[in-house]
Formats: C-alpha cells, structure tokens, sequence
C-alpha cells in the first residue's frame, strides 16, 4: 500500500504488506470453493517456495489440485502490486518466465464430469482439449488482454467475459464505457454467443443476442482494486453454474466485486456469499 505512484529512482516507505496467491483462475476457484462449488484447478508453478506456498493455499481452501503440476526448474510467476491508498487503483509487475504448455492426463479427466469450464487465456491448448473432453460443459472465459490464449479462445466459447483493455485492443475503441454498445457487436461476433464487458466503477455491459443491457456497479469507496475482475468471473461462474439468467447472474458478480473493493488484498478480499447475497436483497 503507498500514497501513490512511484517515481522514477526514488524511494518509498509503506507500513503494509500483505501476500497471498494470486492469478485470475487461482482465485475463481478460491472463490467458487469458499462458496460451496465442487472446484478443480488445471496450472502449472513452480517446485520453489511460492509454487509450494500457492498449492498449500489453494488446498487449505478446498480447491482440487490433482491438475496442478509442480514442474522441477520452472519458476512460479510472481507479482508486485502496489497499491494507491488514495484512490484504490492498482499497478502490477508481473514476473512470470515462458515454459512448455501444461497437459492434461486424459485418464484422470474422465474421471471428471464439470458442469462448467472456467478459462483465463494462459494454458490454451489445455483449454482446447477440457472443452473438447466435456463438449457439454458450460465454457466461460475471463479475457484480461488480447494475446494468443485469449484470441484462439474467445472465438470458441459460450460467454466471453473482457476486461476494458480486451475491448479497446479487439475493437480500437479508446472509451469503452462510453461507447459499450458499438463494442459489444464485434465482441460477441467472436463467438456468437454471449459477450460481456466488466467496465470497473461503471459497472458491466452485456450482449446476448436478444438484448443489449448494462448493469451500475455497486456504489461504494474503492480502498483496493486488487483481484475484482477474478472475483468478478468467479461469482459470474457460480451464477452460471446455479442457472441463474444472465442479468441475475451479472448482478451477483458486480454485486460481488464491489463488496471485494472495500478490503485490501486480493484473495484476501473475497467477500463471503451470505454478504453478497445480503446485498442482493431488494
């Protein structure tokens, strides 16, 4: 936590530090499995101190990890955040080193039956072959940017749920939030299907064919900004996987980062699901 963005060869001070593990479908699942759902992670980290840290935690919160390889010489991925006190906002360094794409055992996948895959774009080819193994699976994927995971995906799945700076590189359209309507028509022709937009304090933005709606984000006094857009796709997940209709489904996820704002750190910041559905009460 600092008092504002560094600047160039300076030094600063902060009175806190929080760590915890991290990563857009790390803490879905976390989230998922805090509120109830049967959750399985696919990854690959490290066999170093944060890879054997990540695991334990992502154990301890109920997570599935028979898909979770340690792989000897790989470097976990790693990330500093800092974080503006002022006004919430978050920059990231992320330190994450190439390696070969993780595989999935096909025997120990049909052992499963998922009733939805959950996608964030970095192990595509794993991606390709879960939704080729459960055709019938609800498919979802969390488009933080546009690179080669999230291009080949996006094209593919049920519903393509972007970040601004998806939108903006897909559409070159520099003011999402402005202009949602006009960005939302080449988004869900990736796919045809469902395609969203996460527009931060301005809430999201979605297309399904039939309609075009928009939802307000909870009002609220954003203290941390860390993780929202993961807490985000995960309750959207859990919406999806109850059957709730897209709106409701939207509502619970904006209704669940915004309370997710209010607390600093990333995981740490999941809010419980009695809350959210505390403030989902009319």
């Amino acid at each position: 936590m600092v008092d504002g963005y560094p600047r160039e060869n300076s030094k600063m001070e902060t009175a806190l530090l929080l760590e915890s593990g991290g990563g857009p479908a790390a803490n879905a699942a976390w989230l998922l499995a805090r509120w109830g759902v049967a959750t399985a992670l696919a990854a690959v980290v490290g066999e170093d101190d944060y890879g054997r840290r990540a695991v334990a935690e992502l154990r301890d919160g109920g997570v599935d990890c028979r898909f979770l390889e340690q792989r000897p010489g790989h470097v976990t991925p790693v990330s500093a955040i800092f974080c503006n006190r002022r006004n919430g906002s978050r920059t990231i360094c992320n330190r994450k080193r190439p390696t070969a794409g993780l595989a999935l055992a096909g025997e120990a996948l049909a052992a499963l039956q998922p009733g939805l895959l959950l996608l964030d774009g970095h192990e595509w080819e794993a991606s390709l072959q879960a939704m080729k193994t459960f055709p019938a699976a609800i498919t979802l994927l969390d488009a933080g940017s546009l690179r080669k995971g999230t291009a080949v995906l996006s094209r593919q799945v049920d519903y393509l749920v972007c970040s601004e700076r998806f939108a903006s590189q897909v559409t070159g359209e520099r003011d999402v939030a402005g202009h949602w309507r006009d960005c939302l028509k080449p988004l869900r022709a990736l796919s045809g299907k469902v395609a969203a937009v996460t527009l931060g304090a301005h809430g999201v933005a979605f297309d399904d064919g039939h309609e075009q709606g928009h939802l307000p984000a909870l009002p609220v006094k954003a203290v941390d900004t860390t993780a929202a857009g993961d807490v985000f796709h995960g309750a959207f997940a859990y919406g999806l996987a109850k059957q709730m209709a897209l709106r409701e489904a939207l509502r619970l996820a904006t209704v669940a980062a915004g309370l997710s704002v209010q607390k600093m750190g990333g995981r740490l910041s999941i809010p419980a699901l009695e809350l959210v559905n505390e403030k989902m009460r009319p």
